[in-house]
């Protein structure tokens, strides 16, 4: 894990964040797709790593919706470093004793991922990606 992929950023609506981004920063923004498992809609910012990935919750149901209830506003809700082999990683983690999200890869918007617990970064929830998924 030596290199930061993305960082997300919880949003209570794509269209109003994306101004703050696009038009001030001047930074390019990707298509919104849909992420049904997850319940959000997300965006990719930016042509080069690290990225930075806007996610909007679908129902007030979702993770990222309670997540923003519970803080009020947008807010950094992950940060996403890139690995080689992450299911080897999750692997090697889950034999050293770290609380994992998902003990097998899965799809992501932009490769396959997988989570690690907030409890096994002091708080942060971390996504890995897996380098040679990346599209």
């Amino acid at each position: 894990m030596r290199e930061i992929h993305h960082v997300g950023i919880a949003v209570p609506s794509l269209e109003a964040a994306l101004p703050a981004y696009v038009d001030v920063l001047g930074l390019r923004a990707g298509r919104i797709r849909e992420v049904p498992d997850q319940a959000v809609r997300v965006v990719m910012i930016g042509e080069r790593e690290p990225k930075i990935e806007l996610l909007e919750p679908l129902d007030a149901s979702s993770g990222v919706a309670r997540f923003l209830a519970e803080r009020g506003r947008a807010t950094l809700h992950h940060v996403c470093f890139a690995v080689d082999d992450l299911a080897a990683v999750l692997r090697d983690l889950a034999a050293r004793g770290t609380e994992l999200v998902d003990h097998q890869p899965r799809r992501g918007v932009e490769g396959m991922v997988a989570f690690l617990h907030p409890r096994a970064a002091d708080g942060v929830l971390i996504e890995l990606i897996d380098r040679a998924s990346i599209s």
